[in-house]
């Protein structure tokens, strides 16, 4: 049972990484993010943790779990209001771009492994998940996001929203040592 958990862990946070890591280097090796295109990935990262957490307020028992899902709800909603607030002073509309189209891809692919758990299960691969891809969105921010953005505001942003993420991996991060190793 503890090695399946394990190759569950591994496997979730290999698809997380990789994930983000190639929509990193896709990025990277296309045309220069424009601060449009740079506003909808970080939209729209926020969303897909969103949708996670949703996931697990339908599906976990887990106090602690339901509390951690309910932070990375309140959290992220913030995150897109701020963004929304700035792009609509800036009078910018956030573009889908490939970036985000890969996001959204495959958070449905990790949406459809998390659904086909339940109960304890359920639990780890969602925490393992969450600290994952934490860690990814961490780097893409700061090695992808910040220095495509041109705008100073939007660039700020950013960098302001790094420490919350730092702290929803700490938690995770706990929570995953706490119960599930």
């Amino acid at each position: 049972m503890k090695l399946t958990s394990t190759i569950i862990a591994r496997v979730t946070c290999t698809m997380v990484c990789s994930t983000l890591l190639s929509v990193s280097s896709f990025a990277q090796e296309s045309a220069k993010l424009s601060d449009a295109e740079v506003a909808s990935v970080a939209v729209v990262a926020n969303q897909i943790d969103i949708s996670y957490a949703e996931l697990a307020k339908e599906k976990s028992k887990d106090a602690e779990v339901l509390n951690f899902a309910q932070t990375m709800i309140n959290d992220h909603k913030a995150v897109i209001g701020q963004a929304v607030a700035l792009v609509t002073k800036l009078k910018v509309t956030p573009k889908d771009n490939a970036t985000s189209q890969k996001l959204l891809s495959d958070a449905e692919k990790t949406k459809n492994m998390l659904r086909s758990k339940s109960g304890k299960a359920f639990d780890k691969a969602y925490i393992d998940n969450e600290v994952a891809y934490h860690k990814a969105v961490i780097a893409a921010v700061e090695g992808l996001l910040i220095p495509e953005a041109e705008n100073k505001e939007l660039k700020d942003l950013l960098q302001n929203v790094v420490p919350a993420l730092k702290t929803h991996l700490e938690h995770a991060t706990m929570l995953q040592n706490k119960k599930y190793k």
